[in-house]
């Protein structure tokens, strides 16, 4: 019998994010420093037979169904380019909000295609899981390979591997979901941030004061679609010991930042005492595990 194969997909944490212009077909050009979160759906591979997937966990009644994961679409896009590309059944245990702004699908389509790389003895620099990616969505490329980088144009543009410092951070999603299209949809005809990624500290305390300096320009697009996010905004930025409260990608997952661990978890506590109809997550952004 096969060994199951496993794979953690973390969220994709948007620390800053531009959006520098927009193309002749309608895409928008970003500039945005990515972290990831410890905070992981996880996703497993039986080889053998047709490709299948199953889902549970928290949030796996919102991922609709299975067909249209983009999974099931990460599987398709690197059989198109892989004769003979073995599957399997996946199962996702879903931990991650959906569409909240967090990369929760990227990741794991991204960590499809590691696991069907793995199943078919394909080198993890193998160049057709880099070509796939893009074709499943924009994120995936970031999340092939989770560490900090600064990601630009329209997700094809990646830095180096970035040696960020681990920072305390709590998550929070008021329990709306937002399509990026809509919160693209309002930024039309906004203007960008003008402050390019430069100088970034390697130092805690200095990396949060910095990143005061760069916001995400979508903030308040998204908050025109869903105005609750001002609520998160303003909830977050009165916690005790709070350094910087943001909002990730296009919505509508806020977080904040801490000086530790301990007080992002004393402000989880303080927060889902108060609210407790949104979904708190207290966690730590920087360094992901690496496979064996």
């Amino acid at each position: 019998m096969s060994v199951t194969l496993v794979e953690k997909a973390p969220a994709k944490i948007n620390l800053t994010l531009r959006v520098l212009g927009r193309r002749a077909d309608g895409y928008h050009l970003l500039e945005s420093l990515v972290a990831f979160a410890d905070l992981a759906d996880t996703l497993s591979l039986q080889p053998g037979g047709e490709a299948a997937l199953d889902i549970a966990g928290p949030f796996a009644a919102a991922c609709g169904p299975a067909a249209g994961n983009l999974v099931l679409k990460a599987f398709a896009a690197l059989q198109g380019r892989v004769p003979g590309l073995k599957a399997g059944r996946f199962l996702l245990e879903k931990n991650i909000p959906v569409a909240a702004g967090v990369g929760g699908g990227s990741a794991d389509a991204a960590a499809a295609l590691r696991l069907l790389a793995r199943a078919n003895n394909l080198a993890a620099g193998d160049a057709r899981l880099a070509e796939a990616a893009p074709m499943v969505g924009a994120d995936v490329p970031v999340c092939l390979d989770p560490r900090a980088r600064i990601m630009r144009g329209v997700g094809d543009g990646l830095s180096a591997a970035l040696d960020l410092p681990p920072l305390a951070a709590l998550l929070v999603n008021p329990g709306v979901t937002l399509a990026t299209r809509d919160v693209f949809a309002a930024f039309a005809g906004r203007g960008g941030g003008k402050t390019p990624l430069a100088g970034m500290p390697r130092e805690p305390g200095a990396l949060i004061e910095w990143l005061g300096e760069h916001g995400n320009d979508l903030t308040q697009p998204a908050i025109a679609c869903a105005p609750v996010i001002a609520d998160v905004l303003k909830a977050l930025g009165e916690l005790p010991g709070v350094r910087l409260a943001r909002m990730s990608g296009s919505g509508a997952t806020c977080f904040a930042l801490f000086a530790s661990p301990g007080e992002a978890a004393a402000a989880a506590q303080r927060l889902g005492s108060e609210r407790k109809d949104w979904w708190i997550c207290p966690t730590t952004l920087g360094p992901v595990e690496k496979r064996p």
